[in-house]
């Protein structure tokens, strides 16, 4: 879903502060959660350049805009070819290509003309082959597009949490629409509001309200207003682009698509006036010369688009040449700022006794950053989506500061450091350490989605300041730093221009608007693999940086085989498994063996076991890899050859309907089935609890071996061993399967008897 309007900060009470939601800059800190250990100095920084196929494109918007339409012409064969529904269609949002040709198309979805929300996803194609990546794995269906409850009831339930919210003045900006909610859990119909209003601190509020439409639950409520010559107040003398008018001149950008910076004259509303000037040469440093903040303004915007541009071919905010404007002196002593997608702008408050304005350039880059966020993966403003929403802006405006290295505010991993809320010196955010801020977290934690965004950002932050310039402490640009680790082991850095490039390429290419952070640390290794090579040292430095904040873990150096499980084999039918193994030691080559295989089987250089096993029985068998440089690594598992009964015809469940069944007939076996008879089962369903599975043996009797477990979990992909000593082996075998409650649906894939 689209964010719109974040401010830079939220208050609490006159205490340090941190940089927060509504796209707004910071909101105010009350507790500390210092969680991590102290590491050891790391080593010297990796160096590595990245891998130029996978670097970005540069595309015109024109370029840009013909393959957004060639893609939305071929979205209803896209949609099928990847299995959606009839219901279901595909609405383009955006396309980046990769300079080797591989495009991704990023998807918002519809359901039977519903927007869907959380229903994103992304295509890549690599010279035809297709992966996708979506937001909710969930089969996207509702029972029924008739609401329970009315659009009026829907907008007094969410004028009700804005009131809970504290916000005043509330006013429902659209009437409430309805749509499919697929942000968390199963689809449901749900009626989505905007209420508009005041928060406590004088930004605007734009709070997303979205409501089960049958039960009347709320489902969401989130902020959309997002909260981050002349010589300026915080970025010295600089050069700016100006635009001459008759006699004077505009503060209007021609390098960037025309961006405007007004002056709100501490307006709420409105544009209020262009910044002008007769001479070109504009401010003078100091807050009581109007222009000050209008340099420090146009400049940040200049500057972040500049960067983006520069690094990552980006064409604007949106990435199709069009400028967003800026607003400076909103409101009287308004002490934040904040990014309105609405309004694709940007404002600024002058802080306390309008003279502290929040204008500084990292406060410029984490505004605009959030529009990026909101054209590529649109991370929800909630849970620990929110927390990465905030993060990234907050790792773009570190970014810019280094990308421009003003000598007035020369980068560092400080933010908000120059506007100084506090009035001692202090920043509002430490991406080294994040809880010294007292309230953001250093590390991941399952209660972590339950905070404030501003907080769950710290450990994303964290992470990115230990990927670029690794633990323990240091000095950068004259900032001493120390940063601990989760784990107690140190990190090696890799820059931050890399780590940026990293974490660009997982925005735009690998997270939806539901990533959480296991999901963030996926898509940056799969970043990392693009750009460095999966495994390269930058690689593993990824790894290494999540695992110090408490997500995932570290990749042991050498060779890595991943586990294989105990397999179980029908005589004469035929095997293919594929063993999966790499190494950190590049570039080597591997080379596989296999002690103890069942007569009829044989492992291939790469790596696949296959064959017709010829022998009742169970071995032990080991699989060794080795890498050229000698490191080997080994495993060993049993492999049972014993007879095995399968059925893989698709059968579909009925939504909450009668049972149905799939055979399996055994003949020319003598007496009875074991009393450990194995039974695997493989549903395809968007949530097993409504499920009955039970085993009908050739006499009748009923094994039940599902009832109804395992909640709201999708799929059932399991094994079950019974008693079934008192059935004969001959006659048909039967897997009986009811769906005992409404919405969702699904279908029988496959599943076997080994008597």
């Amino acid at each position: 879903m689209p964010l719109r309007h974040r401010p830079f900060l939220r208050r609490r009470r006159a205490t340090a502060l941190a940089l927060a939601s509504i796209g707004s800059l910071f909101t105010l800190a009350v507790t500390g959660h210092a969680d991590a250990t102290p590491a050891a100095p790391s080593p010297a920084k990796i160096t590595a350049k990245p891998r130029a196929g996978a670097l970005p494109a540069s595309l015109t918007p024109a370029r840009r805009a013909a393959l957004v339409k060639g893609a939305q012409s071929a979205a209803a064969n896209t949609a099928r070819h990847i299995g959606l529904g009839a219901k279901e269609k595909l609405l383009v949002k955006d396309v980046i290509r990769d300079a080797d040709g591989t495009t991704h198309t990023r998807y918002e979805r519809t359901y039977a003309g519903l927007p869907v929300l959380g229903g994103d996803l992304v295509i890549h194609d690599k010279s035809g082959r297709l992966t996708l990546t979506k937001a909710n794995r969930a089969a996207l269906s509702v029972p029924s597009l008739r609401s329970k409850i009315t659009a009026a009831g829907a907008a007094d339930r969410a004028e009700a949490a804005s009131k809970r919210a504290k916000v005043t003045g509330s006013q429902m900006g659209k009437k409430p629409r309805l749509v499919v909610w697929a942000g968390t859990g199963k689809p449901v119909l749900a009626w989505e509001s905007v209420v508009k209003g005041v928060q406590r601190d004088g930004t605007p509020s734009e709070l997303q309200v979205v409501t089960d439409a049958r039960t009347g639950k709320q489902l969401l409520a989130a902020q959309k207003v997002e909260t981050g010559t002349g010589t300026g107040q915080y970025v010295g003398t600089v050069q700016l682009g100006t635009t001459p008018s008759g006699s004077t001149y505009q503060l209007v950008d021609p390098d960037r698509a025309g961006h405007k910076t007004y002056d709100l004259n501490q307006g709420t509303s409105g544009t209020g006036t262009l910044f002008t000037d007769d001479n070109d040469a504009w401010g003078d440093g100091l807050p009581s010369n109007r222009q000050t903040a209008g340099v420090d303004v146009a400049f940040g915007a200049a500057a972040t688009w500049d960067y983006y541009k520069d690094m990552y071919g980006r064409n604007g905010i949106r990435n199709d040449g069009v400028a967003a404007y800026s607003r400076a002196h909103y409101g009287n002593n308004y002490v934040n700022a904040f990014w309105q997608d609405s309004c694709f702008c940007m404002t600024y408050g002058d802080g306390s006794g309008n003279s502290h304005p929040l204008t500084a350039l990292d406060v410029a880059a984490h505004e605009m950053s959030h529009g990026v966020t909101a054209a590529t993966a649109g991370l929800n403003y909630s849970g620990e989506s929110g927390g990465l929403n905030e993060a990234t802006s907050d790792i773009f405006a570190a970014a810019v500061e280094f990308y421009e290295n003003l000598p007035a505010d020369p980068g560092d991993y400080l933010v908000g450091e120059k506007i100084d809320i506090n009035g001692d010196g202090t920043p509002l955010r430490y991406m080294d350490k994040p809880s010294k801020d007292g309230a953001s977290r250093d590390s991941w934690s399952s209660t972590l989605g339950g905070i404030d965004v501003h907080y769950s950002s710290g450990p994303a932050n964290h992470f990115f300041y230990l990927l670029s310039e690794g633990s323990g402490a240091k000095t950068v640009n004259g900032v001493s730093y120390d940063s601990p680790t989760y784990d107690g082991q140190s990190v090696t850095g890799i820059g931050i221009q890399n780590a940026a490039a990293i974490w660009y390429r997982a925005l735009t290419t690998y997270m939806t608007s539901t990533t959480n952070y296991a999901g963030a640390r996926t898509a940056t290794l799969s970043a990392a693999a693009d750009l460095y090579g999966a495994y390269s040292p930058t690689y593993l430095a990824v790894a290494d940086a999540w695992a110090a904040i408490n997500v995932g873990n570290r990749i042991a150096l050498g060779v890595n085989l991943a586990p294989v499980g105990d397999q179980i084999s029908g005589i004469g039918q035929a095997v293919s498994l594929q063993v999966d193994a790499y190494t950190t030691n590049t570039p080597a080559s591997l080379t596989y063996e296999a002690t103890g295989l069942p007569d009829g089987l044989s492992i291939s250089p790469s790596g696949l076991i296959t064959g017709t096993p010829t022998t009742l029985g169970t071995s032990d068998v080991t699989i060794t890899v080795t890498d050229s440089t000698g490191a080997s690594a080994s495993k060993t598992f049993s492999w049972r050859i014993a007879y095995v009964y399968a059925n893989a015809t698709r059968v579909d469940i009925p939504d909450n309907g009668p049972a149905v069944e799939s055979p399996v007939t055994i003949t020319g076996r003598d007496g009875n089935a074991s009393a450990t008879t194995s039974v695997y089962v493989n549903i395809v369903h968007t949530y097993r609890g409504d499920l009955t599975v039970d085993l009908v043996g050739p006499n009748g009797t009923v094994y039940s071996l599902l009832n109804r477990s395992g909640g709201s979990a999708d799929n059932v992909d399991q094994t079950f061993t019974i008693d079934a000593s008192a059935q004969p082996l001959n006659g048909t075998w039967k897997l009986r399967v009811q769906d005992k409650a409404s919405i969702d649906v699904g279908y029988i894939a496959r599943w076997q008897l080994t008597p």
